[in-house]
């Protein structure tokens, strides 16, 4: 028998996007179950930069000091390509407006980590991993109502009044 949670959203993906959008979910009490399709974090690629309009973002959330005390991150102002007679500038970041004139590299595991710590703090967040979304639900007139999952345990149906589909480029 397949395990049933009824939930007021359902976001699938646990990447950066679906992970903020829970977080701020969670935070108005809303009803928000994330499902994210690995049992971590810690993949081969994932991206690994947090551009300044994303640190601005983290600003208004409240994470900004959280993001800056992560050991791992490095500031880049300016990015340039090396050629055998010369290097040429490409980008510089020093000359945006705005508190974060850089670009920040931060593995994206530590990123997602620190999301899903903050947003576990709110009793209306639940976040399921090894949980990868199979199927979308569908009611008799054809709206989606929710996903199936294949969870730990077997089949999860996860019934929904918004899924939010944030599981991929």
């Amino acid at each position: 028998m397949a395990e049933t949670i009824e939930t007021d959203v359902c976001v699938v993906g646990g990447g950066p996007a679906g992970l903020v959008l829970g977080l701020l979910l969670g935070r108005q009490g809303v009803p928000v179950t994330v499902l994210e399709k690995h049992a971590d974090f810690l993949r081969d690629f994932r991206g690994d930069t947090v551009h300044p309009s994303t640190l601005d973002l983290m600003d208004v959330v409240g994470l900004g000091p959280a993001i800056a005390a992560l050991p791992a991150g490095r500031r880049v102002r300016q990015l340039a390509v090396t050629f055998d007679d010369r290097t040429i500038p490409i980008v510089d970041f020093s000359r945006l407006s705005g508190r974060h004139p850089y670009l920040l590299f931060l593995p994206q595991w530590d990123f997602l980590d620190l999301l899903a710590s903050e947003a576990a703090n709110y009793p209306s967040f639940q976040l399921r991993r090894s949980t990868p979304a199979t199927d979308v639900i569908r009611d008799r007139g054809g709206r989606v109502c929710g996903v199936l999952a294949d969870g730990p345990g077997g089949q999860v149906r996860v019934g929904a009044r918004l899924t939010v589909a944030c599981d991929g480029r």
